[in-house]
Parts: C-alpha cells; sequence; structure tokens
C-alpha cells in the first residue's frame, strides 16, 4: 500500500489519523475517537473469548483507549500497519504485553473514561454469540463486521427520519437481512401502500445500502481499490 488516493477518493477517518500522527490535532482526535467507537466492542469481545470476565475486559478497554487517544501509539502508526483494525488489535495485544496482570484499568488510564461503553448491551451479545468455535481474533473480527452493518443500518434509520420517511424505513428495513421479509403484498398491506410502491422502495434502499455501506468501509481503507476487496471479507467472515 503507497498511501497514494485516485483524486476523486475522500480523505478517510483513517487516512486522516495515519496523516496526522498527531494526538493533539483536533481533526486527528475527532477522527480517533469516531474509529474508536466503533472499534471497541471487537475488542471487547476478543478480551472476553480470551478469558477476561465483563468487568475486566470494559476496565481493559477503557485502559487501552485512554493510551491509545493520548497519542501513546500515533508514534508507530504508519500506512503499512494496513487495516485499521488489525492495527488496533496490534496495538492492544501490544498493550496488553506491556501491562502488568493486577493493575487496575482505572489506573493505567489515570481514571480517566474516554469512551461511553454500552458494556451491558455489549456483554448479551457476546453471550447470544453463536459462534462459539471462534477464537478470540476472528470472534474480533466477526464483531466488527456486524458492527459495521448496524452502523449502515442506523445511518439510513436517521436518513430516512429525517426526510419524513421514517415510517417507511421501519415498513421495509426487513428486506435488508439475508432472510428477507413477508410478501410485498403482505407489507403494502399493513404499511397503507400499494405493492408497486413497496417494490420501488425496497430497490431504493438496498441500493442506498450499499452505498452506504461502501462510504462505511472507505472510512477505514487507504484507497478505493480496496473496498471490494473489504466488502468480500466482510462477507466470508459472517460465511464462518
Amino acid at each position: 500500500m503507497n498511501g497514494e488516493k485516485p483524486g476523486n477518493f475522500p480523505q478517510t477517518r483513517w487516512s486522516l489519523v495515519l496523516a496526522a500522527g498527531d494526538a493533539e490535532n483536533p481533526r486527528t482526535r475527532l477522527a480517533l475517537s469516531d474509529l474508536c467507537e466503533a472499534y471497541w466492542e471487537p475488542l471487547y469481545a476478543f478480551l472476553r473469548r480470551k478469558g477476561n470476565d465483563p468487568d475486566r475486559a470494559s476496565d481493559l478497554v477503557q485502559g487501552f483507549f485512554a493510551r491509545f487517544l493520548a497519542g501513546n501509539y500515533l508514534s508507530r502508526a504508519d500506512a503499512e500497519k494496513g487495516k485499521f483494525r488489525t492495527y488496533l488489535l496490534s496495538s492492544l495485544t501490544h498493550h496488553l504485553i506491556n501491562e502488568k496482570e493486577r493493575e487496575r484499568a482505572q489506573k493505567r488510564g489515570g481514571g480517566e473514561a474516554p469512551l461511553s461503553l454500552d458494556v451491558e448491551g455489549a456483554e448479551q451479545r457476546y453471550l447470544d454469540e453463536p459462534a462459539q468455535h471462534l477464537t478470540p481474533e476472528r470472534l474480533y473480527e466477526r464483531t466488527w463486521v456486524l458492527g459495521q452493518l448496524d452502523r449502515v443500518v442506523d445511518r439510513l434509520k436517521e436518513e430516512y427520519a429525517s426526510s419524513g420517511r421514517g415510517a417507511v424505513f421501519d415498513a421495509i428495513a426487513v428486506y435488508l437481512t439475508p432472510a428477507g421479509g413477508p410478501s410485498y403484498a403482505d407489507t403494502a398491506r399493513d404499511a397503507g401502500m400499494n405493492e408497486s410502491a413497496v417494490k420501488v422502495a425496497v430497490h431504493r434502499l438496498r441500493k442506498r445500502y450499499r452505498e452506504a455501506l461502501r462510504e462505511e468501509i472507505a472510512s477505514t481503507v487507504e484507497t478505493e481499490t480496496e473496498i471490494d476487496g473489504e466488502i468480500a471479507y466482510l462477507l466470508s467472515v459472517l460465511a464462518d
């Protein structure tokens, strides 16, 4: 990866971090905070699968991000590190190796809580995870993938709500799942729409979903040419 981008490829959150490498830079801190908000739960799942209890895993994530956001790891960030999720897991592993086993995570983080974590929700999703055979590293990847998909759906829900189409989204969002949904005729009847309108709405939603997914993935890679490979990888992880 050479870090160069085609002229029409926007600067992404990860590329902002790589370019700046300075935690005091407001744009870097915003990019880091946004990325870390999206990635803390995969790290939590990784730590749980490693044998840490919920409190310990939560403390470790908070302690890690306190150091990460303070810039302790930015000096080692470069394009050769590859994808952000790979770099982040490597940084966490390095952090754990250098931590004293009995040291409290709050003490390590200076008593700070850099992220607001829904640990209860993350723990329940961890317990509900059907793929108990996965290694900690593979579970990290799977949790990342599911988080990306959830972020895309949440984004679309907000888009539809802001344009006054929230009820339409609620009626047809089920068609974004692999299992699909009820018949268009049933949805049309329940939503007070005609069947043709439902078909058109579902087609547009799926199209916008694909666009939004590409936009979400673009924020974590360096070049446009990597997006299709990332999406293919995403699908392969879900197939495990």
